[in-house]
């Protein structure tokens, strides 16, 4: 058994860090799951400016991705929709209707010049064998820009989840060269489908924000919503606006979709509905708002790590910066080696070294001929000759030194000479230059994503507030039956389907419950009415009761603040009955107490007002100790003003 226990965990573990780390969270450095990262790195492998069938594009991917087709055509799809790497041909499905791509083999694509300009540098990125060891597959690609916070992500692993929304790409590249200031960043989302966005609870990408559609309500008798809440889709939204509509939350003559490349749903309103009433029914109860909570969690070091978007930001400024040096000495070598190359083919043929070789019978011979020839201009070269360029020299066709253009290798070298004499500024200042850099490619491109979404405060509309109160509260009280359904009885009061209602039985017990459709009571039911909890706190109930031990008359003064929904309580304690209840706050109660000997006294008031309100558990007040006959309140009649 204990080896079996040790092979499940071992096992378990190995799978779930695999699903965390290969498959279902992004990396901080490319904002890249793995399927994605392979399939960027197979476009860049076929990349030659012209579009590929995805159908080709997912069976080359297949030679780095374990896990089949499927999973890299449905990745491809929602990475090419994003509009940020990837140019597409064909259908490749609506992010407003919901609608599928078509299959593989009917659509194409092909990489942006972006991402060749953002993510591919094969000299300084990384690679690692795929999982059949035949090829060599990349661990993350050189990001110069934070992709996870343009692009947003979401993912569910082994006990945990992740999702980060989109953000405006301009504004992401702002927020980055203003990292590499020192200045304080802030970022909020901005989604592909547009709508309005309340950031108040964002907390740097660890909170949550509240979306809504775009409405057009300029027409009293129509809404048009014109951009729907992210998360959603348009074939969604109207279900749900005919879910409600069925459920009489909201009433609607009809409901049509006019969308193509834009978002178009037209709301007909029922007759003696106006389109200021259904704004808040349709925010309410249907898919117009919605809340999205947002659980920032990426893969550093192997490890997934709860971050902040600031820290993101930050952790890219540093990466830009680090990825922009090693270009720029990889390209300083480059042009170093090239000068080198250049200064030496000029010497071997202006100062005709060529010509000492031409009676030189070995090789070994020839190589030291051309080694002394190279020695009084040791002073133009930068670096010691080698044997490789010596070879590189020897392999000069005839030809080309024949027709060697002396101004023309002259311009060259002084082109790559202050080529090198950029870099070199660019490397002392590398901070200017990435904020540069950020620039360029903000100039470049930004005017490709302005801002979708319009960030706005406003607070979430409480269903019970937008409910119409359309529903008659009904007590029968020959049956027993409360409920909006009871056909006959007395009319309690207008409620409706979100309401709670405060129902108090004759025992003296009182729960609070949604609204009931037909629900048995009582048959001596002493109370029931809408339990909002600012409307409730303001009722002060009044009872009063015998004591079944001593057989004494209390009395009680409460109020019921607070509540759990469906959970039965009572007014009185143990072993207590309840005689009568009112809340009335003015008033008297008239007792009649039984005849006795040697009892003078059998009549006696008790006005309501000279007892202090309790809290609703405390015990009551002791009246009388006197055996009580019958007990009648009186209300005071309120004195009316003279004219």
């Amino acid at each position: 058994m204990s080896y079996v226990n040790k092979l499940f965990e071992t096992n378990f573990l190995e799978y779930a860090s695999y699903v965390i780390k290969d498959r279902a969270i992004p990396h901080i450095d490319d904002g890249l799951k793995p399927v994605q990262r392979r399939i960027m790195h197979s476009l860049f492998e076929m990349d030659d400016g012209k579009f590929n069938k995805v159908a080709n594009v997912v069976g080359h991917c297949m030679k780095y991705h374990p896990h089949g087709d499927a999973s890299i055509f449905s990745a491809l799809v929602v990475l090419a929709n994003k509009e940020l790497f990837i140019d597409k041909q064909g259908n490749f499905g609506n992010i407003f209707t919901g609608d599928e791509a078509s299959a593989a083999r009917y659509i194409e694509c092909r990489l942006l010049p972006m991402a060749k300009e953002t993510l591919y540098n094969p000299e300084i990125t990384q690679y690692d064998d795929s999982y059949d060891g035949r090829n060599k597959e990349p661990i993350t690609f050189p990001a110069k820009f934070p992709v996870i916070l343009v692009q947003g992500a979401e993912g569910i692993a082994v006990g945990m989840s992740m999702k980060i929304l989109p953000h405006n790409f301009s504004e992401v590249l702002d927020a980055v060269a203003n990292a590499i200031r020192g200045k304080k960043v802030k970022l909020y989302p901005d989604f592909p489908t547009g709508g309005e966005v309340d950031v108040s609870d964002y907390q740097d990408g660890l909170g949550k924000v509240l979306v809504r559609a775009k409405l057009d309500t300029s027409d009293p008798k129509r809404i048009v919503i014109q951009e729907i809440p992210f998360g959603t889709t348009t074939e969604a939204l109207m279900n749900s606006i005919e879910n409600a509509a069925r459920k009489n939350k909201i009433k609607v003559q009809s409901i049509n979709d006019f969308t193509t490349d834009k978002v178009e749903i037209e709301i007909k309103l029922a007759r003696g509905v106006h389109t200021q009433d259904m704004v808040d029914a349709l925010f309410a109860f249907t898919d117009c708002e919605s809340s999205i909570s947002v659980n920032s969690l990426l893969i550093i070091d192997s490890k997934p790590v709860h971050i902040s978007i600031s820290d993101i930001i930050k952790h890219h400024a540093t990466q830009l910066v680090d990825v922009l040096t090693k270009e720029l000495k990889l390209e300083q070598q480059k042009l170093k080696d090239k000068l080198h190359a250049r200064t030496l083919e000029q010497i071997f043929i202006e100062e005709r070294i060529y010509k000492k070789i031409e009676l030189m019978p070995t090789q070994a011979r020839v190589m030291s001929a051309v080694h002394k020839g190279f020695e009084p201009y040791q002073n133009q070269i930068k670096r010691n000759v080698s044997d490789e360029d010596i070879e590189r020299l020897l392999k000069i066709p005839i030809r080309r030194i024949s027709l060697y253009d002396i101004n023309k290798a002259k311009k060259e070298m002084d082109e790559i000479n202050a080529r090198l004499k950029e870099i070199k500024a660019h490397l002392a200042d590398i901070k200017t230059y990435a904020i540069d850099f950020l620039a360029n490619l903000k100039e470049k491109y930004g005017k490709n994503y302005p801002r979708q979404t319009v960030i706005k405060s406003f607070d979430r509309v409480d269903v019970r507030e937008a409910a119409t109160r359309d529903l008659k509260l009904r007590y029968n009280s020959e049956t027993g039956y409360l409920g909006h359904a009871v056909p006959s009885g007395d009319v309690l009061c207008e409620v409706s389907h979100y309401d709670r209602i405060l129902v108090i039985r004759k025992s003296g017990t009182y729960s609070v419950m949604k609204a009931p459709e037909k629900l048995f009571v009582d048959k001596g039911m002493l109370y029931a009415g809408l339990a909002d909890k600012e409307d409730l706190a303001k009722i002060t109930f009044t009872v009063l009761y015998i004591n079944k031990d001593d057989d004494y008359l209390y009395i009680k003064r409460a109020q019921i603040e607070k509540y759990i929904l469906d959970k039965g309580y009572s007014l009185v304690p143990d072993n207590c009955k309840l005689l009568t209840l009112t809340t009335e706050t003015s008033g008297r109660f008239d007792v009649v107490y039984k005849p006795k000997p040697r009892l003078k006294k059998l009549e006696e008031s008790f006005e309501i007002k000279n007892y202090s309100i309790k809290n609703v558990k405390a015990n009551g007040i002791r009246l009388t100790n006197k055996e009580l006959a019958s007990l009648k309140f009186v209300v005071k009649k309120r004195n009316s003003k003279k004219k």
